[in-house]
């Protein structure tokens, strides 16, 4: 097999819909249904086989070496990301040859697979992250199965060991460094950076692998999320109720007003029917918008087979390479991340899985 540094083809409506209808896409979607079903009624604290992900738990704490070792700096003037950033990516970009090599990984594939793994961390001249960042992580795993360095049986260690150390880890990164939101509004309303632990996580939820319209007494329904003991005493072995404490952490009022999405998901009745429609959601909202897609890259191992870009694609600075077919959900508008807000430890601080984190009025 040939491998290729990859980079991005998608420029406009015409070729993101090439790509929804190739087998690329379909790769990805089946990948995340068979994590997702890997995960049905299994806790974060659930005993799994590790041995074979060693290395790569090994990787993410070197990149949270990285991050420890490269502090933010004064920056007080600003609310929006710090340029400390950049040089934690470049150190991670630097790394990532010999992270890759020690992983067992084919000399010729590393470039291939460090673009995906480079990218998950954030845009380094943005300074932000968002959906596509963490697309790329998921591909970088996809890589991974593809060249037998894991395979389907480490599908659920994968998700509830790997992909939960990297969330840690984004965490540590979007609190220390203030990455602003990727686009102009965050994920659509589930938090500001993330889509999948909300998807795996409500897989974790599911009491059955079939679909199913009745409630186990006694499992926490969707609305649970609104009782905050319940949320504290769930965080430890659900993705999900992890994520909604991470967000009461560092936003004030109710759920209904900074995550309305969230906070409509909550009415429906079963994880079963919420983890289907996450499913739905991800296809449409992520894999089916230009905003998310013309920032893909495609290689050997997950290729682009569409039409051409249109010759209109050529451009000038952040708009060079890509179509503006609206306004604000392209580049979008700078936001400034919610821990910039938090600058300052009050008597309520408290630490989730980033630095110093404290509660931030929604306003």
């Amino acid at each position: 097999m040939t491998f290729e540094i990859p980079i991005k083809h998608i420029l406009s409506s015409d070729q993101l819909e090439d790509f929804q209808n190739s087998q690329t896409h379909t790769n990805i979607v089946t990948f995340v249904e068979q994590l997702n079903e890997s995960v049905i009624n299994v806790k974060l604290t659930d005993d799994v086989e590790a041995t074979r992900i060693d290395h790569i738990l090994n990787i993410l704490e070197q990149v949270q070496s990285i991050a420890s070792q490269t502090p933010p700096i004064d920056n007080k003037a600003s609310r929006f990301g710090n340029p400390a950033f950049r040089t934690f990516h470049d150190e991670v970009e630097k790394q990532a040859p010999t992270l890759h090599a020690a992983l067992g990984v084919p000399e010729a594939a590393i470039p291939e697979l460090q673009a995906y793994f480079v990218n998950s961390w954030g845009n380094r001249e943005r300074i932000d992250y968002g959906s596509g960042m963490e697309l790329n992580f998921l591909c970088w795993l996809y890589c991974l199965r593809q060249l037998g360095i894991v395979d389907e049986r480490d599908h659920k260690s994968l998700v509830i060991r790997v992909f939960w150390q990297y969330i840690k880890v984004m965490r540590i990164l979007q609190s220390t460094y203030w990455l602003e939101p990727a686009g102009s509004h965050g994920v659509w309303g589930l938090d500001d950076y993330h889509f999948l632990p909300f998807l795996f996580g409500s897989a974790q939820l599911r009491t059955t692998a079939g679909p199913s319209n009745r409630r186990i007494p006694g499992h926490p329904s969707p609305k649970a999320i609104h009782v905050p003991e319940i949320v504290d005493e769930l965080a430890k072995d659900y993705m999900y109720f992890a994520c909604i404490k991470f967000i009461s952490s560092i936003k004030t009022a109710s759920l209904r007003w900074h995550s309305p999405m969230l906070d409509d998901i909550s009415a429906v009745k079963t994880w079963d029917k919420v983890n289907a429609g996450m499913i739905k959601m991800y296809k449409a909202e992520i894999l089916g918008k230009l905003p998310v897609i013309q920032h893909f890259l495609f290689g050997s191992i997950l290729p682009y087979t569409g039409r051409p870009p249109p010759a209109s694609s050529e451009g000038s600075g952040i708009h060079r390479g890509h179509v503006h077919e609206g306004w604000g959900d392209c580049c979008g508008i700078h936001v400034p991340s919610a821990f910039a807000a938090a600058q300052e430890e009050g008597d309520r601080a408290r630490v989730i899985e980033g630095p110093g984190i404290r509660p931030v009025p929604f306003d």
